[in-house]
């Protein structure tokens, strides 16, 4: 009995370490955004919710992109060496897929709830998205690739995901301010650049990063922390001037 309890152990404390690693980073970016929300925080279980709508996003994107992908390969099918095919795959099948089935999720989950009454409700419903969707991810990555993954995804993907959703949770906002005045187009025009934004960002992302040239590298790095910084900036501008628009 002994012995099985130590081979059990062995067996599972690396992969409970491994998915240790792989959570925390985007628990650490919930804590943050959810601190910075200072009229009113949202309902713990609401947050739990939009988290399992990122998860939710998360397998609807893969099923997606599986079906774009093939869709793709018989429209172009010279892969990767057609110029056309980086933009179609990074910036539709792939960026437009998990930032359109994020939005989703968000505006089922919350567009009419009575706790979206402040403009930086819509940030921190959107990040919880998101980070719902970069934790069941990263799990899978981490799992899959080991701790080298997790420190990689720590500082670039989990983080890139949170600033996806601080662009949308903006826009969001504001298109919920937008309504309640009466003002439905301009909430449209805003609704769409919740999806629009991020998937564009996410696009460059993606369509930067698969590139593995020097030159190129440096400009990820340097595209990377461009967003990281505007996405910090944003987060803190929208908290200071938060208020209710209920």
């Amino acid at each position: 009995m002994l012995i099985s309890l130590i081979y059990s152990f062995l067996y599972l404390a690396p992969k409970g370490l491994l998915i240790l690693a792989a959570v925390l980073p985007a628990f650490v970016l919930m804590l943050y955004v959810y601190r910075r929300d200072r009229v009113e925080p949202e309902p713990r279980g609401l947050l739990l919710s939009l988290l399992l709508c990122g998860v939710a996003a998360t397998v609807l994107a893969v099923i997606s992109e599986s079906v774009g992908a093939s869709v793709l390969a018989f429209f172009l099918p010279g892969g990767e060496s057609d110029p056309a095919y980086g933009v179609w795959m990074y910036f539709i099948v792939v960026a437009l897929s998990e930032e359109g089935f994020k939005y989703l999720a968000l505006r089922l989950r919350t567009w009419r709830s009575p706790e979206f009454n402040c403009r930086f409700d819509g940030v921190v419903y959107a990040v919880f998205v998101s980070l719902g969707f970069a934790l069941f991810e990263n799990i899978g990555y981490v799992l899959m690739y080991g701790l080298g993954a997790a420190l990689m995804r720590a500082i670039t993907a989990v983080p890139g995901h949170a600033s996806f959703g601080v662009f949308m949770g903006a826009y969001y906002g504001m298109a919920r301010r937008s309504e309640n005045l009466g003002r439905h187009g301009l909430s449209v025009f805003f609704r769409v650049l919740a999806v629009l934004i991020p998937t564009l960002i996410h696009g460059m992302y993606d369509y930067i990063a698969v590139t593995v040239t020097e030159e190129v590298s440096t400009s990820f790095i340097v595209f990377v922390i461009v967003v990281f910084v505007l996405a910090f900036v944003l987060i803190r501008q929208l908290s200071r001037r938060d208020e209710y628009i209920a």
